[in-house]
């Protein structure tokens, strides 16, 4: 039988949070296609802890050599995707964002079409003449050609950049994040028809994200219903289906799975794909309905068994890893070692030695 708690451990299975892992960061990052990266050392957990080893390095190596980029695309926030990737789904998905990004700059920010223009070749030149630039620097070359900016506004400058495919990641500096052209980082994008588009955003994104349903795509997506339906009519012979709780949820052929996976605790940020994958049926993560559905809190979640359990505050110091739990209801022995098990893995990830506890 179907229900909440079996899609949630589905979903776990399928984005390789529990065995089989991932073999490598890239792999993580093609099976979901794209992962929120609005954190970069959070975010960069969320592809590693997928993989057979995590390893702190081979997501900076990635990031470092192009084989993946950290840009604005499908939502108005950060996303890692594979370097093969990021043209088509910026192709298909920028637009509709393009949107937002363009009403705050000619807006609240006090920009017009020349000022755009104007700010836009500046930072092509700044990039011209030395790439992987981080946001500060851009600001001071920005400042030298006289082209004044405040932080909000240049980070909207740049993440409209994004979405127009002139700027994206550059090689990382330390742990910051830089800028550098997009035509020297993605010098051969892949090229799809819309209709091949849609088909292959429907096809990776329910092979990953899976059992989910169009209107799940439709946000992860920032695409129209009628866009999601067009790519799963083109798409949907490669996949499965099946009827619950009033909707149509689509996923990669397989048996749904029998019992816990392994490992069965997790400890994850709050944009992790698990919560921020979905939107129409994110809830499967609470079968029992026993968490607030209060405004979304800014802290982390703790998973046991594919299902909220407590909110998550994770500290990180020279000294080690703190995790400090607010549990949404008792948490019982078993469920506690496998949340310390988690603890452990993210410390052994970061070098540092973890402890977890109860608020």
């Amino acid at each position: 039988m179907i229900t909440d708690h079996v899609i949630a451990r589905w979903r776990l299975r399928g984005q390789q949070l529990v065995r089989p892992h991932a073999p490598t960061v890239i792999d993580a990052v093609e099976n979901l296609l794209a992962v929120q990266a609005e954190n970069p050392g959070q975010s960069a957990w969320a592809v590693a802890s997928r993989t057979l080893e995590p390893s702190r390095s081979e997501v900076r190596s990635a990031l470092d050599d192009g084989r993946l980029i950290r840009t604005h695309v499908l939502r108005p926030t950060w996303h890692y995707a594979r370097a093969e990737d990021i043209g088509w789904l910026l192709e298909l998905t920028a637009p509709r964002v393009r949107r937002t990004t363009e009403s705050q700059l000619l807006g609240p920010h006090g920009f017009d079409d020349r000022a755009l223009d104007r700010a836009t070749a500046a930072v092509v030149e700044i990039l011209e003449d030395e790439p992987d630039r981080t946001r500060i620097q851009i600001a001071e070359g920005l400042r030298e050609r006289g082209v004044e900016t405040d932080g909000q506004s240049l980070m909207i400058l740049l993440a409209h950049l994004e979405l127009d495919r002139i700027v994206c990641s550059g090689r990382p500096l330390g742990d910051e994040h830089t800028y550098a052209s997009y035509a020297e980082r993605v010098p051969n994008p892949r090229r799809l028809d819309r209709d091949e588009a849609l088909a292959e955003l429907a096809l990776r994104y329910f092979t990953g994200h899976g059992p989910a349903t169009e209107r799940d795509l439709t946000y992860w997506a920032t695409i129209t219903v009628s866009d999601a339906r067009r790519g799963l009519g083109i798409a949907g012979e490669r996949l499965a289906s099946f009827e619950h709780d009033g909707r149509t949820f689509w996923h990669a052929p397989a048996d749904p799975p029998r019992g816990r996976g392994q490992p069965a605790g997790h400890l994850l940020q709050i944009l992790d794909e698990m919560y921020r994958g979905y939107q129409d049926t994110r809830w499967a993560l609470d079968a029992a309905g026993i968490v607030p559905r209060a405004r979304e809190s800014a802290i982390g979640m703790a998973l046991v068994d594919a299902q909220l359990v407590a909110a998550m505050r994770r500290t990180v110091t020279s000294g080690g890893v703190a995790f400090r739990l607010f549990p949404h209801r008792h948490l019982r022995p078993r469920e506690l070692t496998e949340l310390r098990r988690a603890s452990e893995r993210y410390g052994d990830y970061l070098g540092l030695p973890a402890t977890l506890e109860l608020a």
